[in-house]
């Protein structure tokens, strides 16, 4: 399996192109101080990778920012520390702040070049509108979990991202590679539906999986990088190759 052998690449956006978990922990600072949360930021990135699934398994035609404030309002529970309702709506709202990596926009602007570029992405289409400019690149398609009506992993967003290509574009999964860090959110369920994957494993070993839920016995992807940036750094030399 070859990089060339694609023609279109979907993005995952929060965690491989945002920075979602320097995001969240900033985001929850004003939280953390004000009722002095003894928990690190690996133990809340944890709690909040539980309470985000569960809120989006019961609820999964919710918005992704009355999700993050109900999330928050579990996490206050769980750690005996309530949040306020500003303290929650003001989570809700902080997506469009989250930073991008510092390689994304180089990265994506040269893999622009050589692909259609689509978002599926677990937030709704205001809060991505937000985050697009940090990106660098107008996308060929974005496909949010508002538009779907599930949130990843359901298959139902992976289905609804195959079928959409194929009218969008004339071109069937096996031209599709599917680009994300969570392997709960994204590798697993793509996998599931026969998608070939690419893993930027942002966490590059650290302990536990950060913001996103675990997953027992791992799953196989086809490519892995640490970076976009090395994505693209390997995607020019192939091409710079002598044909």
């Amino acid at each position: 399996m070859k990089l060339s052998d694609f023609k279109v690449l979907t993005f995952d956006c929060y965690g491989t192109l945002i920075d979602w978990e320097t995001g969240l922990l900033a985001a929850l600072e004003g939280w953390r101080r004000r009722t002095a949360v003894a928990a690190g930021g690996d133990d809340l990135l944890a709690a909040f990778a539980e309470a985000e699934s569960k809120v989006q398994s019961e609820s999964p035609a919710m918005r992704y920012p009355d999700v993050l404030a109900e999330v928050l309002r579990r996490l206050g529970k769980r750690f005996g520390k309530p949040a306020t309702e500003e303290e929650a709506r003001a989570f809700g709202a902080s997506i469009g702040d989250w930073p991008a990596f510092p390689d994304t926009a180089d990265a994506l602007r040269h893999l622009k070049r050589h692909y259609k570029l689509v978002i599926l992405s677990n937030v709704d289409r205001a809060s991505f509108a937000r985050s697009n400019p940090k990106l660098g690149v107008a996308f060929d398609a974005v496909y949010t979990a508002e538009d779907i009506g599930s949130y990843k992993p359901d298959r139902r967003n992976f289905e609804y991202l195959i079928q959409n290509i194929r009218l969008a574009f004339g071109l069937d999964k096996a031209r599709i590679l599917h680009v994300a860090q969570s392997l709960f959110h994204d590798h697993v369920p793509a996998k599931e539906l026969g998608l070939a994957t690419c893993w930027i494993d942002r966490r590059g070993g650290r302990k536990g999986s950060g913001a996103t839920a675990p997953v027992d016995g791992g799953v196989a992807t086809d490519f892995r990088f640490q970076s976009l940036g090395m994505l693209a750094d390997v995607h020019r030399a192939f091409i710079g190759r002598p044909r």
